[in-house]
């Protein structure tokens, strides 16, 4: 009776061993997934990490072991709308890097070319003398404009009961006047307008510019 104890103990042993097969191969094969990650990103960059590389889910990654020998390949785990999706914030994220930089050169070439609040001042006060140069001309024509519309209303008075009685190169040359006068008057409030412009652009750089001489000091 002894030997058939024996022999069942053997034969749950046995059982129990080739239960524990699948286990042990699932152990092992789950080791073997893993390694170290490795792929080139969209920039170009050459990436490695422990585990799937996140801005590498777009494309191939290998998977390498501890010797650097490569053991298999990881294919994209996005889908196409996943990957367009990727691809539009990785642009953006460029975009505004191009942005920092862009603007970190503008500064450092305006603090270059105004080291003090004087050589500002001076540069403001010569694009506000271009601009008034401009409007100084304008106000000379509208005085020219005036003085002969002051003429040709002379000239009207004769028939001022009935206007419709003037002769017909009078009336047009009182409504090229008007158009004259009106164009004018317009030009003259664009070079107004240009003048604030060019206070709020110093005023804006002048901002900045304290915020970098401090910086400096």
């Amino acid at each position: 009776m002894q030997w058939m104890s024996n022999i069942g103990v053997v034969t749950g042993l046995a059982a129990f061993a080739l239960a524990c097969v699948p286990a042990v191969a699932q152990a092992q094969a789950g080791k073997a997934e893993t390694g170290i990650y490795s792929c080139t990103d969209s920039q170009g960059r050459r990436l490695t990490a422990d585990r799937p590389i996140a801005d590498c889910l777009d494309r191939e990654q290998r998977v390498l072991g501890p010797t650097g020998v490569e053991r298999r390949r990881v294919g994209p785990t996005l889908t196409e709308v996943e990957r367009a999706a990727l691809d539009v914030q990785r642009r953006q994220q460029i975009q505004a890097q191009q942005r920092d930089r862009d603007e970190a050169r503008r500064l450092r070439a305006l603090a270059s070319r105004y080291p003090d609040k004087a050589s500002h001042d001076v540069e403001r006060a010569e694009a506000l003398a271009q601009v008034e140069e401009v409007a100084s001309l304008a106000r000379s024509r509208l005085d020219v404009l005036r003085a002969e519309r002051k003429k040709l209303d002379t000239e009207m008075e004769f028939y001022a009961k009935d206007p419709t009685r003037a002769p017909l190169p009078l009336r047009r040359q009182l409504a090229q006047s008007d158009e004259s006068l009106a164009e004018q008057g317009r030009f003259l409030a664009a070079q107004e307008q240009e003048k604030r412009r060019v206070h709020q652009r110093f005023d804006g750089e002048l901002a900045q510019l304290r915020v970098l001489w401090g910086a400096g000091s």
